[in-house]
């Protein structure tokens, strides 16, 4: 039998979608425990130290964590002997300072996007610009927001220094309609038999003045799934733009969302795949 861990994101971390984060989780590790795993789940906030992981032999966890020191126990403790999912690293890979370079590297369709120093000046700008923390994703009021001004970037660097926060993320704001995307599996290939494929999903966001620019779905498909494979992500969500013209560009992504739509079909296609690539380790 196959033993998994759970692992819920911390509360810092789900900011008005705490309930929707814990639900996805719980609802993969049921869908786990139909397919004959045993499954445990565990709070972030309850795992400070090695011994609060201590009799605990998984061959599968799986992961909503973001936070360097449970990443680090997970792969300390873990790394070596059972399936991570999404790997330790790939989690580390969607703090903005190593994700940006990442998928500019690998051609992701983005808008301009700058890593910038909160303790330099502020850069030279074109307004509105979105002002996002350079590290993790948003945790509080401040962390992401579009500046129309100078002295906004400037107060919103001042805070993240006072924060600890280094650097900050300055990124064009384009036009368009707001589109957000869930996938599963496309860090790997799909396989002709039919065995395993990925799973993918797209949605508008709510409360926008909807234009319904014409984009390709193969496109917004792909560029997701290119981004997924640059940062290692299994599990994975963000947000995108459709733009007039056909363009098409990725503002966001992020480890293991809430798929609030899709909860039930999702918990599903991500216990199919966490299997798979579970038993594809130990066949190797």
């Amino acid at each position: 039998m196959i033993q998994a861990l759970g692992i819920y994101r911390e509360v810092l971390h789900s900011p008005d979608r705490e309930t929707d984060d814990s639900r996805i989780l719980e609802l993969t590790g049921r869908a786990l425990a139909l397919r004959g795993c045993s499954v445990t789940l565990k709070r972030a906030e309850e795992i400070g130290g090695a011994s609060d992981l201590a009799g605990l032999r998984p061959d599968l966890v799986f992961m909503m964590c973001e936070q360097e020191g449970i990443l680090h126990l997970v792969e300390e403790k873990f790394g070596s002997r059972a399936q991570v999912f999404n790997s330790v690293e790939s989690v580390r890979n969607t703090y903005r300072f190593r994700m940006i370079p990442r998928l500019q590297q690998a051609g992701v369709p983005m808008p301009e996007s700058r890593l910038v120093s909160v303790s330099g000046p502020v850069p030279e700008s074109v307004f509105p610009v979105w002002v996002k923390r350079g590290d993790v994703h948003n945790t509080r009021k401040g962390d992401v927001f579009p500046a129309r001004t100078s002295p906004e970037i400037d107060e919103a660097f001042a805070s993240f220094r006072s924060r600890g926060i280094t650097h900050a993320l300055l990124q064009e704001h384009v036009p368009g309609d707001l589109i957000k995307f869930y996938g599963i599996g496309d860090a790997g290939p799909a396989l002709e038999d039919g065995s395993f494929r990925p799973w993918f999903k797209w949605f508008y966001h709510k409360n926008q003045d909807l234009k319904r620019h014409p984009f390709s779905e193969e496109d917004l498909r792909e560029a997701t799934r290119s981004a997924a494979r640059a940062l290692g992500l299994e599990v994975y969500g963000g947000d995108a733009i459709a733009a007039a013209g056909g363009r098409l560009v990725l503002i966001d992504l992020n480890a293991w969302p809430s798929f609030a739509l899709f909860r039930d079909e999702a918990s599903r296609a991500i216990a199919e795949t966490l299997l798979y690539r579970t038993r594809e380790r130990v066949k190797a």
